[in-house]
């Protein structure tokens, strides 16, 4: 799983270049306003793997067919 930071803006500021090296090192940065998140660095270029791990689910039935109404439009 990817190491996550959460970081105040004000403090990374003062440690931009030192932050994104650690992006670029495969850490989640998450920037805090007040405690609250306003943004996330993740490296350029793709994907990361394992960075929502767990937060999407399918249902058993996903693929099963949709009944007629759905398709009619009716209510």
């Amino acid at each position: 799983m990817m190491q996550t930071e959460t970081i105040d803006i004000e403090e990374a500021e003062i440690h931009f270049k030192d932050l994104m090296h650690r992006v670029v090192g495969g850490v989640h940065v998450v920037l805090c306003e007040n405690q609250r998140m306003i943004a996330h660095l993740v490296p350029a270029g793709g994907r990361i793997p394992g960075l929502h791990v767990g937060t999407i689910s399918a249902s058993a039935d996903f693929d099963a067919p949709l009944p007629d109404l759905f398709w009619s439009g009716k209510k």
